[in-house]
């Protein structure tokens, strides 16, 4: 089992319990939604714990699994919202221009003038393409994570260059109609 120090990807999470017999249905965050038993013994978030997982079948795209040890439905509740954990290091090299998420948090964010734009806090999916999330302090913000409005990814140099579409940095109670008529409409 990695050590928690050591970086660490998620691949999965424990999304409820089963039956009475201690199956769980576990979520896979992996491209193949097989990979999440792929790199062997899983851990939790802490990596304090190690699991091992037999997959059953799928449905809804989740797995109905099996943990060693775990034989009834209060051990499988016990671990709901459990996310599940590989080392890094046993992970494939993504392909260009992919990336996993844990490579990505963390890293310095830079507007393309080069000036300090914030850090990335997470990376997330819910459906209409992937957007990174920006911690700026006070606040954060979204930004598409597309070509345009995130061109430059250099992991070995630790930096990420943004940027964001018009419009998406203005203050949450901007509104156009504030500034005023423009010029030859409504003179």
């Amino acid at each position: 089992m990695p050590k928690a120090s050591q970086p660490r990807v998620c691949v999965g999470m424990i999304a409820g319990a089963h039956g009475v017999r201690g199956l769980v249905k576990v979520k896979p965050f992996t491209e193949d939604p097989e990979g999440v038993t792929s790199y062997g013994p899983l851990s939790d978030e802490p990596g304090l714990r190690s699991f091992r997982l037999e997959l059953l079948s799928q449905a809804k795209g989740q797995w109905l699994a099996r943990i060693e040890g775990v034989s009834d439905r209060t051990g499988a509740d016990a671990l709901r919202g459990t996310r599940l954990y590989v080392g890094r290091d046993l992970l494939p090299e993504p392909e260009e221009d992919e990336f996993y998420h844990a490579d990505l948090i963390g890293l310095p964010v830079e507007g393309p003038d080069g000036k300090p734009f914030g850090v990335v806090r997470a990376v997330h999916e819910f459906g209409a393409g992937p957007l990174i999330e920006i911690d700026r302090r006070p606040g954060a913000v979204m930004v598409p994570f597309t070509k345009a409005a995130v061109p430059v990814v250099d992991l070995a140099g630790g930096r990420i260059v943004v940027d964001p579409p018009a419009g998406l940095l203005e203050p949450p109670d901007h509104r156009p109609e504030d500034e005023g008529p423009e010029e030859g409409i409504g003179s």
